[in-house]
């Protein structure tokens, strides 16, 4: 394949370049040390954060709907401290991949976008707090387009944001269901595992970004 071929390259961002956002064991680390009822937040997070992540309702809503609901017992932490410690969680998870992602940015070559599962307020904090903007072109996210991976979409929005055919655009991501989704629109797809297998695959596709 020429280096010609790929034109947008679409990284997710919890997995690969940093920890995720709001997992299950944030959620249980954040929510014991805090003495939340696990199992009554467990019971109401699905349909809460649903709407959420699609960007069809704000953090505040979901915790109201989850932590700080009619039933829930007085709390002696607010929204702002759950919310901060929330954030806490989030950390570099590969100082690699940046430097990759520094070097395709260096080349000039290619757009670069990403293509991720986050709230609209956590996508923010994340692209701010982790220094990503700088980095990409554009941005897509469920928050912004209403849709969440794995479903066919959000791989169309990403396609048809690019302005580009479905085989110039490559999609990075850590779980296996997601790259199936992208190569089943045509798209190419490199599942990650680390950062020198990432580059090793860029490389077979001719994309060819160096890292310390």
């Amino acid at each position: 394949m020429s280096t010609t071929s790929i034109k947008t390259i679409f990284w997710d961002i919890g997995g690969v370049l940093l920890t995720n956002g709001w997992d299950k064991g944030q959620q249980q680390r954040v929510l014991t040390r805090l003495g939340v009822d696990l199992a009554d937040y467990d019971a109401r997070h699905d349909a809460a954060n649903y709407f959420w992540e699609r960007g069809l309702s704000d953090a505040r809503t979901f915790f109201n709907k989850t932590v700080f609901h009619a039933d829930a017992p007085a709390y002696n932490f607010s929204f702002e401290d759950l919310w901060a410690a929330l954030c806490a969680e989030n950390h570099v998870l590969h100082k690699e991949c940046f430097d990759i992602l520094a070097s395709l940015r260096s080349i000039g070559t290619y757009k670069l976008a990403t293509l991720n599962n986050e709230s609209r307020e956590l996508n923010a904090y994340r692209l701010d707090a982790f220094h990503l903007r700088p980095y990409f072109d554009y941005f897509i996210c469920s928050g912004y387009v209403h849709e969440m991976k794995p479903h066919p979409g959000i791989y169309q929005a990403a396609i048809d944001i690019s302005g580009f055919p479905a085989d110039t655009a490559l999609v990075i991501d850590d779980k296996l269901e997601n790259c199936e989704a992208a190569a089943a629109l045509g798209m190419h797809a490199i599942r990650f595992e680390s950062p020198a297998q990432l580059s090793n695959e860029l490389a077979q596709l001719g994309v060819h970004a160096v890292y310390a």
